[in-house]
């Protein structure tokens, strides 16, 4: 998955079930999947992904959108 793929702001929404990359999975690239508590990053675009909590408390940076 190039940089250019992950998803801008506008697309992430409060609630979307994603996949994110944990920082201290980005080596591996293993996602985690859960559903959008919080959108941390302020700039509608970041190349590594937009950085999000999630509702189990995890944090990172989203790379898909399920749904």
């Amino acid at each position: 998955m190039s940089m250019k793929d992950v998803p801008s702001r506008d697309k992430i929404s409060i609630g979307a079930v994603v996949q994110i990359v944990q920082k201290q999975d980005q080596r591996t690239g293993n996602l985690t999947e859960g559903k959008v508590k919080r959108i941390l990053t302020s700039s509608q675009f970041h190349p590594h992904g937009i950085k999000v909590g999630l509702e189990s408390g995890k944090i990172g940076r989203v790379q898909k959108i399920v749904r």
